[in-house]
């Protein structure tokens, strides 16, 4: 997995504290088995934390850890600077319009 994916990873945990690993694959858009992979390294580099679901102790919940939220908050602010350097060209219209047209590529 990509350095990219991993950001996604993080983000999507950050905002499904506790979320399924099929529900991060479905989020990711990848297969369930090519999500382990990703898993395993981001809790090799201690930025995620797999626990046991209460319920059902077949499933796991997907945390991320202190070092994980850290990480991802540095991520997001270069992500925002990087954003406001790529768009600096553009007025505020035109920075919307683009965000939406990316949004529609994303989703097709």
């Amino acid at each position: 997995m990509t350095a990219p994916a991993q950001f996604s990873a993080l983000a999507i945990i950050d905002k499904n504290p506790g979320m399924k690993q099929a529900d991060l694959a479905r989020a990711l858009a990848i297969e369930p088995p090519q999500l382990v992979p990703l898993l395993n390294k981001l809790e090799q580099r201690a930025l995620a934390v797999r626990t046991r679901a209460k319920p059902d102790k077949r499933s796991y919940g997907i945390y991320l850890s202190k070092m994980g939220e850290a990480l991802l908050k540095q991520l997001k602010d270069i992500a925002i600077e990087s954003d406001r350097d790529a768009t600096a060209a553009l007025n505020e219209c035109e920075r919307s319009q683009l965000l939406e047209l990316l949004k529609k590529v994303y989703q097709e």
